[in-house]
């Protein structure tokens, strides 16, 4: 089985090419946005478990996570693979997920990250936050807040990935289209056949 990671900073535009690649290579999208409000929204003991800490507006927990990744993972069928987008966003996440992938002799086919340069970063959620009505994204200390969580918690994921020649940068400006051809031609280069 194929498990790509589409990594990259908040607006880097994961979530849009992550949809496009799945399409395209007959891959298993999966955000960690659409699996909690899966659990949540179907009211399973994991999606419970998440809801009670989001109440209180805390993390929920990497094991929460991994058991709802792997819930997903073992209720898919009918797959070339899995491309996960959001996921993992810390050293104990990856370690986590390596293990999960273990258990079934899996491994990350590649870890492919979207590099943008922060203040793209910054005009491209300024401009969703014209669309997406959420005004944390119009607010440009939160954003850089958003920015700098990443780079000290979620970009040390990609050096755990390249000492195990996994990691792979493409450059995430340009064009949507641009993007994804380049996307899709490394993820081609890497191993995964197109439908």
């Amino acid at each position: 089985m194929q498990y790509y990671i589409l990594f990259g900073p908040p607006g880097s535009g994961k979530g849009t090419q992550a949809t496009r690649l799945a399409e395209k290579f007959g891959l298993t999208h999966i955000s960690t946005g659409d699996l909690f409000r899966n659990e949540i929204g179907n009211n399973t003991p994991l999606g419970q478990k998440a809801q009670e800490y989001m109440s209180k507006g805390e993390l929920v927990p990497d094991e929460i996570t991994i058991g709802m990744l792997k819930n997903k993972i073992e209720h898919t069928s009918d797959t070339n693979g899995f491309i996960l987008d959001g996921f993992p966003r810390t050293i104990p996440q990856a370690e986590a997920l390596q293990a999960l992938l273990g258990e079934s002799s899996d491994e990350v086919t590649a870890l492919i990250s979207l590099k943008v340069p922060d203040d793209e970063i910054v005009k491209r959620i300024k401009i969703r936050a014209e669309t997406s009505g959420r005004p944390d994204d119009a607010d440009e200390s939160i954003i850089q807040n958003r920015i700098d969580v990443y780079n000290e918690e979620t970009a040390p994921v990609f050096s755990f990935y390249r000492e195990r020649d996994k990691a792979f940068e493409v450059d995430g400006t340009g064009t949507i289209d641009e993007i994804f051809e380049r996307l899709a031609d490394l993820m081609s280069s890497v191993g995964v056949e197109q439908q």
